[in-house]
């Protein structure tokens, strides 16, 4: 199983050592970026990537091995510290660059046969909203099935955290990454992301913009092809989309 693992911090704290904990537990084929040093670019909003193409993202070159590498895998986690009650800016830009792939522009098909888990961590308060900010984009992108674990580590470092806190952190990675396996091969989206698809669908095909119209078109989604029910592809190592 292939797991890719988004960093949003470049330092190697708590999230960082959860995140790695919980892949292990997984599978060994793990492939890991840290924010902002593996990609540190903010979105421009030149909104070329909505009309025309994410080839023409001045930053395209620059994500392409994190594109890659979201791709071909088979688990995708987001790991960030909390910061003022959300994912680290590094995190947020990263994810900036993706609204392109959300259901109402050019969804990858790929993604709907993925799972997704968000990871965050603070030594007070503030994990739910910053895993909404990164599982709001896993399910945008069509990702079927996302776990989130937040744990309130009570220390600003990892070594500081009690070892009965990381029991607890053992207990809860260990569960869901029992589920992660258990649903390997298997995933299929649900009714949420089914009917949020849909709505894009009757929104596509009155379409307001030529790059997206042209995409749903050449997959054939506003015929019977469903991007959960496509036959599996291989990975274009260029990542464009005609």
């Amino acid at each position: 199983m292939k797991i890719v693992i988004i960093n949003g911090q470049n330092h190697k704290g708590s999230t960082y050592h959860i995140a790695q904990e919980l892949a292990e537990k997984i599978g060994n084929d793990i492939t890991e970026f840290f924010l902002p040093k593996d990609f540190g670019e903010f979105c421009i909003g030149c909104a070329r990537c909505f009309t025309v193409s994410e080839t023409k993202c001045p930053h395209y070159q620059k994500l392409l091995p994190l594109t890659e590498a979201l791709n071909t895998a088979d688990v995708i986690i987001l790991a960030s510290p909390v910061y003022v009650y959300h994912a680290t800016g590094a995190m947020k830009a990263f994810l900036d660059h993706y609204g392109y792939r959300w259901m109402v522009h050019r969804p990858e098909e790929r993604m709907f046969r993925k799972q997704g888990i968000c990871i965050s961590t603070a030594a007070g308060a503030g994990m739910k909203s910053t895993n909404k900010d990164m599982a709001d984009s896993l399910f945008f992108w069509g990702v079927p099935r996302i776990e989130q674990l937040g744990i309130g580590v009570a220390a600003i470092d990892w070594d500081h955290v009690s070892d009965k806190k990381k029991r607890i952190i053992q207990k809860k990675s260990d569960a869901i990454a029992r589920r992660i396996r258990r649903r390997h091969g298997k995933v299929k989206p649900g009714l949420k992301t089914k009917g949020f698809f849909h709505i894009m669908r009757m929104l596509q095909k009155k379409g307001w913009n030529e790059a997206d119209v042209r995409y749903w078109q050449e997959k054939g989604w506003h015929q019977k092809n469903r991007p959960w029910k496509s036959p599996r592809i291989s990975p274009d190592p260029s990542g464009e989309h005609s």
